[in-house]
């Protein structure tokens, strides 16, 4: 017991407890010294990152810079390139699509985009289509001139109040080449005359071959004379569009 006493009344236990936790404070990973207490340091700091140094502008102006190749476009060669006539709302920028590419090793694509409202052109036997667009940009009208060597047709030519039939017709007077064809473009503005194609591929190839829908053709409301009770869906609009229409049960034309 005396052993005991002494044992734990001494300073050596106490001792061996600091001796313990200094060990525990240098061997954590999470261990703070402050002051002149802090161990020098063996290794040499690393130089600060040139991009920590670097502005928000800077690095913007960087990534603005690799997305756009860090150039503008090349200008067009007005010597050696080839016009596209693009019909279509501003929605959508065909130029950006045309852009860089070249036909024929080293001819460029110049873009010309308008609506058909904006397109104004004469076409001559011996001289072509001429061209004239008046667009809006950035609130300036444009006016510019041109022979197009191709065209790009993404605008409806017919539309409940208005049609564009005569720039199709213009267009294929001075030989233009399309996509669509404008042969195809001008026979589908009506679906009574692009029907009455189906029916000749009918006649020939044989109803069972080629089956569609029968159908009645009238000029105008006035030959719409019937006693039959039928149901039927009315539409009243032109006839290449449907906006809109009216399925009755019992209906009699008389």
């Amino acid at each position: 017991m005396n052993f005991l006493k002494r044992r734990f009344s001494s300073g050596d236990i106490q001792g061996e407890l600091r001796d313990r936790q200094e060990q525990q404070d240098y061997s954590s990973p999470l261990s703070l010294t402050l002051g002149g207490n802090k161990p020098p340091s063996s290794t040499t700091s690393a130089p600060s990152s040139p991009s920590k140094n670097q502005s928000m502008a800077g690095i913007g102006r960087n990534i603005f810079q690799a997305a756009t190749g860090g150039s503008k476009p090349a200008a067009i060669n007005k010597e050696r390139c080839k016009i596209l006539l693009v019909v279509d709302d501003l929605h959508t920028d065909w130029s950006k699509y045309f852009r860089g590419k070249k036909l024929f090793g080293d001819w460029d694509i110049r873009v010309e985009q308008a609506e058909f409202s904006e397109i104004n052109l004469a076409s001559y036997t011996d001289g072509g289509t001429m061209v004239d667009i008046q667009v809006l940009r950035n609130g300036t009208k444009v006016v510019r001139s041109f022979k197009p060597d191709f065209v790009l047709i993404r605008q409806h030519v017919k539309d409940a109040n208005v049609d564009w039939k005569t720039i199709i017709m213009g267009l294929m007077y001075g030989n233009i080449p399309s996509l669509n064809s404008l042969t195809a473009i001008y026979n589908f503005l009506d679906r009574p005359w692009v029907f009455s194609h189906l029916l000749q591929i009918q006649r020939r190839l044989g109803a069972s071959a080629f089956p569609l829908i029968e159908q009645a053709y009238y000029p105008n409301h006035k030959e719409m004379v019937s006693n039959m009770w039928v149901s039927v869906c009315s539409n009243v609009t032109l006839a290449y569009s449907w906006p809109g229409g009216d399925m009755q049960e019992r209906a009699a034309f008389s």
